[in-house]
């Protein structure tokens, strides 16, 4: 491979080594306006649009991810990485999907786990990191919530038994 080749593959490799995510795209048919908002959308989730040639994608992924990849690398390809949260990303591509028909997902990298273009849409739909560690407090919080009202309750009732015994002393 010539020196230039070497350098551009190097780049992308630096750019996938990066990230924690890789999705994948076929941006045909967007104009220069949609992708410009798309980038713009993706720049506020820590995430960037590259478009590269397969060959060097494939290449700089590396033979095994490549061939598991294989069929999403056909045709243009956006490639979309970052270092921000990935279900961010995901929102993002399929909000600018169902509103531009475009990009049409492909399939794409979370770490070592290999994702198809329904991964990504199920991650769409996963709630933000912060409602779920709100969940996750809920939740463990609920246990010693009810614990304490029960707890309440028997020394309340005791209290009543209490009040009770000494009405009934000091009537007699």
């Amino acid at each position: 491979m010539r020196p230039e080749k070497e350098s551009i593959v190097k780049e992308i490799k630096a750019s996938l080594d990066a990230s924690e995510f890789v999705f994948l795209a076929d941006y045909r048919g967007m104009g220069v306006q949609k992708l410009a908002a798309l980038r713009n959308a993706l720049a506020e989730a820590d995430a960037e649009m590259h478009v590269y040639k397969n060959r060097y994608l494939g290449v700089a992924m590396g033979e095994e991810r490549r061939e598991e990849l294989a069929g999403s690398l056909t045709g243009p390809t956006g490639v979309f990485t970052g270092t921000g949260d990935p279900t961010a990303v995901a929102k993002i591509l399929v909000t600018f999907k169902k509103e531009n028909e475009l990009p049409v997902l492909k399939g794409g990298a979370l770490n070592d786990i290999i994702l198809t273009d329904s991964d990504i849409e199920a991650m769409a739909k996963i709630p933000p990191r912060e409602i779920l560690l709100s969940q996750l407090v809920g939740t463990v919080q609920a246990p010693m919530t009810s614990l304490v009202g029960v707890m309440n309750a028997k020394v309340s009732s005791l209290l009543y038994v209490l009040k009770a015994i000494e009405e009934k002393k000091n009537a007699a």
